[in-house]
């Protein structure tokens, strides 16, 4: 038996939900909110949505007593429409540390030792205060990071050169936010590292391209919701399956003393290694002014 739940049921948290349930990926699925109508409305919603499948997942209301024996807990509490006027992540720190800090202890108190998934914004600065306020082992914590920004890297990259998203083999780093990038160095498609195949134009645009289609979306219909739902629901399956794979998330890398997004192994226990890439050198002048960005962010806590 799988035992999964949400805290935060805004757009993401409700789209998670649902991914999870018409995917079949849990067996039980604990829904909270702060707002208990939003918790009755999509309690009973998900329940209509499964009418028809030939699968079933419990869902269930809030219970803080039903954390001591979930698997996983998906941290998705939030207020976009703080970003709204500006889509600057940052401008969400000073209400999503408050969220964190409301349950952070609740965790603790609750006896909680799974698996532990943040996606609230500033999604690497948050993840490294829930895992400080809830106790839980570093590995244990991680944000989804750059999941959602490397699936947009590759869709620029399938438009380009007419290839399937899951053809292009590679990540984005650094901080999920505007210090975000691409090693190109790092990035193949077939045989071929697309530093050598694109000139540094062509790999600004697509960078850029991938940078915009968020921007679209986020001013487009005021909020993101299936791109990052369908990342959150890969990392689920992927530690309830201990299948061991790669992942670019929002992970606590030692050199640097804070939670920053890079590729690592995601199994039952949570991060079980990572694997920094080999950078040159100005893309590490890159991924040290993302660790800086993130750090002032987080010293701004």
């Amino acid at each position: 038996m799988s035992k999964v739940a949400i805290i935060g049921l805004g757009h993401v948290g409700a789209t998670t939900a649902y991914t999870l349930v018409s995917r079949d990926l849990v067996d039980e699925l604990v829904l909270f909110d702060k707002h208990e109508k939003i918790v009755t409305s999509q309690y009973k919603d998900l329940k209509d949505g499964q009418v028809g499948l030939n699968s079933h997942v419990k869902v269930m209301r809030p219970s803080i007593s039903e954390l001591k024996d979930t698997d996983i807990i998906i941290f998705s509490a939030g207020k976009i429409s703080v970003q709204h006027g500006s889509g600057n992540r940052f401008d969400e720190l000073n209400y999503t540390k408050k969220v964190a800090e409301e349950w952070g202890p609740k965790l603790k108190e609750a006896g909680f030792n799974g698996i532990l998934i943040d996606i609230t914004n500033p999604c690497d600065v948050i993840t490294r205060h829930l895992q400080e306020l809830s106790g839980l082992p570093k590995n244990h914590v991680f944000g989804t990071g750059t999941s959602l920004d490397t699936a947009r890297m590759k869709q620029a990259v399938s438009d380009k050169l007419g290839i399937h998203p899951n053809s292009v083999h590679g990540y984005v780093l650094g901080e999920h936010g505007e210090s975000q990038f691409v090693p190109w160095t790092s990035v193949r498609v077939e045989n071929t590292i697309l530093s050598d195949r694109l000139d540094n134009e062509e790999q600004d645009a697509l960078e850029k391209q991938a940078k915009q289609n968020g921007v679209d979306i986020f001013f487009g219909k005021g909020f993101t919701s299936y791109g990052i739902a369908n990342q959150a629901a890969l990392i689920v399956q992927t530690v309830l399956s201990d299948s061991k794979k790669i992942m670019p998330v929002s992970c606590f890398n030692e050199k640097e003393g804070l939670y920053i997004g890079e590729p690592a192994l995601i199994g039952r226990d949570g991060v079980e290694k990572i694997f920094p890439l080999d950078l040159a050198e100005n893309e590490q002048k890159k991924w040290d002014a993302s660790v800086k960005s993130i750090q002032e962010m987080y010293d701004a806590i």
